[in-house]
């Protein structure tokens, strides 16, 4: 990701009087997509979400066949969730379980953070909220390359913890299942409907309630590129939880972090993807000229080496800035999924820091562990999304309803009010609407102002 010229004082909020100083030490050398390969892309979703919402269910299977060569049922028996589940041995089971504990808990305090409520502004004013949840959501677990358990945990248990009634989850099939550790996550954490089905046309799915009945209320879950566009051209019809792209990792260092742990670290989520941007802010040159030297050797030594030397060469970025006040207006300004600090006074950063998904402190505190066990929610916003929203959490399955009820004396001043701030933005109708309560609880009021008197039939 370019951000520009970063010499320049309009690219950041003002911090000083000083023009802000950074260095690139390595650059990006990718670049962005291809505009005309998103356009593609958009194309593509748009086509088949066209496609299925006029043919359903007969369009969905024509496109299963297609790119997962799925000829059979989509939605998992009880006897093929079992027969699935009694296969995971029960070492992943406990970890699984372990995980879903950190997460439900988390969940449920977040829950609890929002409560209901009612108060009585003036005499005879009673204003409220309740919170109620979504009445079915659709949770998406991706296939691909990883079977990707703590997903179906991330967005299940956390919609379970808000009290949706109804979750179908979508997760596509490796030859003739989905991944049985994800059957068992999806079991553990609640799904009521499981769908062996990935791709925009599982999106589609929930989203128009077909092989279930029930039309999703939210989609979430990450996905690929065209996952992520159908989520995106489905929004309105539906809310989705974030706008999501590839993975982002990013971290601050100060002089006393360890080279080393940052080269793992950034190795460590740069398998993700080709394109999954991993970035260093620092204060310390000599740190991240060591991280420089250190990535390539430490990707080396995994598995899917190719995959992280792409993404560390064409999104990879070591910044340096000289001051820590830089250092947060530099990372504010990338808004990154993922952000760790690895510096020392590590309550100044966490007070300071404004943009990212999820954010990590400390040296015993990786990405890892937010992605799979700590309990928080590792759908997080991705493309600068974290300047204006956070990740998955149980409210975006909730709603915030508010009640009002105003007695006949509160009418006096609030439709006296009212019917005033209509007219003077020109609303007639609406001015009425009060004036009718006027006119009805007080007859015999001299209003001084105007006041239709509306006849009654």
């Amino acid at each position: 990701m370019s951000l520009g010229n970063f010499n320049d004082p309009l690219n950041f909020s003002s911090i000083s009087e000083k023009t802000m100083t950074i260095q690139y030490l390595k650059s990006a050398e990718g670049g962005e997509e291809a505009a005309s390969e998103d356009q593609r892309t958009t194309a593509s979703v748009q086509k088949m979400l066209e496609d299925i919402r006029e043919r359903g269910e007969p369009a969905v299977r024509e496109y299963a066949e297609k790119f997962d060569g799925w000829t059979s049922d989509f939605t998992l028996s009880d006897a093929k969730r079992k027969q699935l589940i009694d296969s995971v041995p029960r070492s992943v089971k406990d970890d699984i379980d372990f995980a879903h504990r950190q997460i439900r808990r988390f969940a449920e305090a977040q829950r609890d953070s929002l409560t209901p409520f009612e108060i009585e502004t003036e005499p005879g004013v009673r204003l409220g909220q309740r919170i109620l949840p979504v009445n079915c959501a659709g949770c998406y677990i991706p296939g691909g390359r990883f079977a990707h358990a703590a997903s179906a945990l991330m967005s299940v248990a956390t919609a379970k913890a808000a009290g949706v009634p109804h979750v179908v989850a979508c997760s596509p099939p490796r030859g003739d299942s989905i991944n049985p550790a994800v059957a068992y996550a999806l079991d553990v954490a609640g799904a009521d409907v499981i769908l062996e089905m990935g791709g925009v046309h599982a999106m589609a799915t929930m989203a128009f309630g077909l092989f279930d009945g029930r039309e999703a209320d939210i989609l979430v879950g990450p996905g690929n590129a065209y996952v992520a566009e159908a989520k995106r051209l489905l929004f309105g019809q539906v809310g989705i939880d974030v706008f999501a792209g590839p993975t982002e990792s990013a971290i601050i260092a100060d002089d006393q972090a360890d080279p080393m742990t940052i080269a793992v670290d950034l190795v460590s989520q740069a398998e993700h993807g080709t394109n999954s941007p991993v970035w260093l802010f620092t204060t310390s040159k000599a740190v991240g000229e060591k991280v420089i030297e250190l990535v390539p050797k430490v990707a080396d030594d995994m598995p899917n080496a190719d995959v992280v030397h792409a993404a560390w060469r064409d999104h990879g970025e070591v910044i340096v800035g000289d001051s820590r006040e830089e250092i947060v207006e530099i990372s504010d300004r990338y808004a990154c999924e993922h952000l760790q600090v690895l510096c020392e006074d590590l309550d100044w950063w966490k007070e300071s820091l404004s943009n990212y998904g999820s954010l990590f402190l400390g040296e015993g505190s990786t990405v890892t562990h937010g992605d799979k066990c700590s309990g928080t929610n590792h759908i997080l916003p991705t493309k600068r999304a974290g300047r204006y929203s956070g990740g998955l959490n149980v409210h975006k399955f909730m709603k915030v309803l508010t009640t009002q009820q105003l007695s006949e004396e509160a009418n006096r001043t609030f439709s006296a009010v009212g019917s005033r701030i209509s007219r003077v933005e020109g609303m007639e109708g609406h001015a009425r609407a009060c004036d009718w309560r006027l006119t009805k609880y007080f007859p015999d009021e001299d209003w001084q102002f105007p006041v239709h008197r509306q006849q009654r039939y």
